[in-house]
C-alpha cells in the first residue's frame, strides 16, 4: 500500500476514533510528553534564549524521531502503517474534547449557571473566568473553538500529509510546548521564545487553511473573507488571527475586544465588527459544528493533496 493511502486511510480512522472515544482520563500521550518536557525543563532551564531552543529542539526532536522509528518498524506492513497512523492521528487531534467542553460550558451558561460556566471555562482558555460576564465567556468559548480547531485538529492534519507519523507527533508537541513555555510570564520570556516562535511556524499552514474551510463552510462566505481581510492583521497572534476573523465573518459575530490573561488586561481589536453580532450563549453550538465541518473538511484537503502530490512526483 503507497504511503499516500496509508495516511488516507490511518488519519481518517484517527479522526473517527477521535470522535467516537474522546480522549482518555487517564494516560494521554500528550500528557505523557508534556510530562517528560516539564522534567527537561527542571534540568535546563535558564533565563537564556539559548537554553530556551535547546530544551525546544531535545523535546520536539525526541517526538519525531520517535514517529520516525515507529513508522520505520512498521512499514513491511500496509494493516500495521494504517494502525499506527491512526494511533498517532487519535493521540493529537482533541477536537472531541473542545466539543465537550466547549459545550459543557455552553449547558452551564444556558441553566443560567455563570459561576459553574466559570469554573468549567480554564478547561478551553487562560482567560481569567472571574473577570468575565455570561456574554464574554461565551465570547471566550467561541474564539477558543475557532483556535483550538486550527491547533488541535487541523494544523495536526497538515503536518501529516507532509511527514505522515513524524509530521503528526511533531506538531503536536510543538504545541504543546508553546502551551507550557512559549507564554509571556517572567520565567519563560526569554526561555519560551524559540517554543512560541517555532509554534508561529508550524501553526501557519493550518491557519490558514482552517480560516478557507471556515469560510466555505459556514454558511457566509463573503462574510468571513471580508472579516479575514480587514480584521486579522490586528490580532497579536499572526495564526489566530486569520482563524478567529475568518469564524466571526461566518457565523456573522463579533470577536476579540478587551480580554484579561493572569491579572493583565488586553484591548485587542474587534474581529467581525463590520457586520457582526455580539456572541450568544447559543453561537457557541454553531462554532462547534462549524469546527466539526472544517475539521472533516481538511481531513479530505489534506488527504488528497498528498494523493495528488504523490501522483505528481511518478508521473
Amino acid at each position: 500500500m503507497r504511503a499516500e493511502r496509508v495516511f488516507a486511510y490511518g488519519a481518517a480512522a484517527g479522526l473517527l476514533g477521535d470522535l467516537l472515544l474522546g480522549d482518555p482520563r487517564r494516560g494521554h500521550p500528550v500528557a505523557a510528553f508534556g510530562r517528560a518536557a516539564g522534567a527537561v525543563e527542571r534540568v535546563l532551564w535558564r533565563d537564556h534564549r539559548g537554553w530556551g531552543a535547546l530544551h525546544t529542539a531535545v523535546c520536539a526532536g525526541a517526538a519525531v524521531a520517535l514517529g520516525a522509528a515507529a513508522a520505520r518498524a512498521v512499514r513491511p506492513s500496509p494493516a500495521a502503517s494504517v494502525a499506527l497512523t491512526a494511533a498517532a492521528t487519535w493521540a493529537v487531534v482533541g477536537g472531541t474534547s473542545l466539543a465537550s467542553e466547549a459545550r459543557a460550558v455552553g449547558r452551564a451558561l444556558q441553566a443560567g449557571d455563570v459561576e459553574a460556566a466559570r469554573e468549567r471555562l480554564p478547561h478551553l482558555c487562560g482567560r481569567d473566568p472571574q473577570a468575565l460576564d455570561a456574554d464574554g465567556i461565551a465570547r471566550a468559548v467561541v474564539e477558543s473553538v475557532a483556535e483550538n480547531t486550527s491547533d488541535a485538529v487541523v494544523g495536526a492534519l497538515v503536518w501529516g500529509a507532509v511527514g505522515g507519523v513524524p509530521g503528526l507527533l511533531g506538531f503536536r508537541a510543538v504545541n504543546t510546548l508553546d502551551a507550557m513555555v512559549g507564554h509571556k510570564s517572567p520565567r519563560h520570556r526569554r526561555y519560551g521564545w524559540a517554543s512560541a516562535r517555532l509554534d508561529d511556524l508550524a501553526g501557519w499552514p493550518g491557519a490558514r487553511l482552517t480560516a478557507v474551510l471556515a469560510a466555505a463552510a459556514g454558511g457566509n462566505p463573503r462574510g468571513a473573507v471580508r472579516a479575514w481581510r480587514a480584521d486579522a492583521a490586528k490580532h497579536p497572534s499572526p495564526n489566530a488571527g486569520p482563524v478567529e476573523a475568518s469564524f466571526a465573518g461566518a457565523l456573522g459575530v463579533r470577536l476579540g475586544g478587551t480580554l484579561s490573561y493572569g491579572g493583565r488586561v488586553e484591548h485587542r481589536p474587534v474581529l467581525g465588527g463590520a457586520a457582526g453580532r455580539a456572541v450568544r450563549v447559543d453561537d457557541i453550538d454553531r462554532a462547534v459544528r462549524l469546527s466539526r465541518r472544517v475539521s472533516w473538511l481538511a481531513l479530505g484537503v489534506c488527504a488528497g493533496a498528498r494523493l495528488l502530490w504523490k501522483r505528481g512526483r511518478t508521473s
